[in-house]
């Protein structure tokens, strides 16, 4: 199996084959005994090699379960998930995962915590660190390597996640909500953040966000899920060119598919 290109260094590609998505009529339920319910109800759609998509939904719909399934953490009660042909089993480290409240380890270095993945791999102390470094430069953290994630901000926390989940090359990065828990101005901050790493890596993205405005800042395309069980009432392409500046959520196009999404939003729930 041909693998991922270095993600960092010069060479990187700016288009890549892998990272393509399949999802088919997946059902998933939670929930344990009696409290048991449907949260997704045979779901399809496809993402294509390094697609930026977000998932909108009515809070509690199920779109933390969509990215659980993907990732591989829950068991489809029917349907089947394929990654680049190859169908979902269980958790793989070709899918990234990121969530609104940061996983890392407290009692790690930022660079440990980076590095982890590829200890976990087998990889030596010295090349998993030049990788940590660069992956650490890349989100902007040079010079924090050797702080403890109680000595940053959520922001930077957040940055280091990150940076964790690009180190094992993920063919798809999931992200929960990973800016939900930031102020207004760090949430902008990181948001041009994680699309200038994506425009440099080109691996597949999607996104979870409740905020209409933040799907339409980041996405190709934006699925739209109902109340629970969760179905997709909308596939929307978001036709408007990146990088997306502040003046551009003043456009007609931009405030037009905002208003789009707010009414489906409202008839879903």
């Amino acid at each position: 199996m041909n693998e991922l290109p270095n993600l960092v260094s010069g060479s990187v590609e700016t288009e890549s084959s892998f990272g393509q998505v399949e999802v088919k009529a997946l059902s998933v339920e939670v929930g344990e005994a009696a409290e048991r319910f449907t949260a997704l109800d045979r779901l399809n759609f496809a993402l294509s090699p390094g697609e930026f998509v977000c998932v909108l939904g009515p809070s509690g719909c199920g779109k933390s379960t969509l990215l659980g399934a993907i990732a591989g953490h829950l068991i489809p009660n029917e349907g089947q998930i394929f990654v680049d042909g190859e169908l979902v089993l269980g958790p793989h480290r070709n899918r990234g995962l990121v969530f609104q409240q940061h996983t890392l380890f407290p009692w790690k270095r930022v660079i440990d915590n980076v590095a982890f993945g590829l200890k976990m791999s087998g990889t030596g102390r010295a090349e998993r660190y030049r990788e940590a470094r660069e992956l650490l430069d890349l989100v902007g953290l040079h010079g924090f390597e050797q702080r403890f994630p109680a000595q940053l901000s959520g922001g930077m926390q957040q940055r280091v996640e990150i940076a964790r989940a690009l180190i094992n090359r993920p063919r798809v990065l999931l992200m929960d909500e990973p800016f939900g828990a930031l102020d207004a101005q760090t949430r902008r901050m990181m948001q041009d953040l994680v699309l200038k790493i994506w425009m440099r890596v080109r691996t597949t993205v999607l996104f979870v966000t409740h905020d209409i405005d933040e799907a339409l800042c980041l996405a190709d395309r934006i699925l739209v899920l109902s109340h629970r069980p969760a179905t997709i009432v909308a596939d929307i392409t978001v036709p408007l060119a990146k990088p997306r500046d502040e003046d551009m959520t003043m456009s007609p196009e931009f405030i037009e598919i905002k208003r789009h999404c707010m009414t489906l939003l409202r008839n879903s729930t």
